[in-house]
């Protein structure tokens, strides 16, 4: 079973918790949770997808478990969590530019 490994990365202006499993070199999933969920709400898929050698990734969104508390409302737009997502996918990318790079939703 495919281990998940935990850090923090600088984004967008936040720190933002990521929950990983799979090879670096692996296609990048990145799993965004809902309200009020976490990366938890992905731990199953986490495993599976590394097992398949994707290189899976599930933050905890903005405001959510180890991640970054703004304080002013105007900090959680749709841009800004977009924003997030986009630094998410440069900070864990690291294969080549032609792998995909998939974004699921969860409600």
């Amino acid at each position: 079973m495919a281990e998940i490994i935990h850090r923090l990365i600088d984004t967008n202006g936040i720190r933002l918790h990521v929950a990983e499993a799979g090879p670096k070199e692996g296609p990048c999933v990145i799993m965004c949770h809902g309200f009020p969920e976490s990366w938890y709400s992905w731990r199953h898929q986490l495993h599976a997808l590394g097992d398949a050698g994707y290189h899976a990734v599930a933050p905890d969104m903005r405001g959510f478990g180890r991640s970054s508390r703004p304080l002013d409302p105007a900090k959680y737009t749709q841009s800004k969590l977009v924003g997030d997502m986009v630094g998410c996918s440069l900070r864990c990318l690291t294969n080549p530019p032609s792998s995909r790079v998939m974004t699921g939703a969860r409600r």
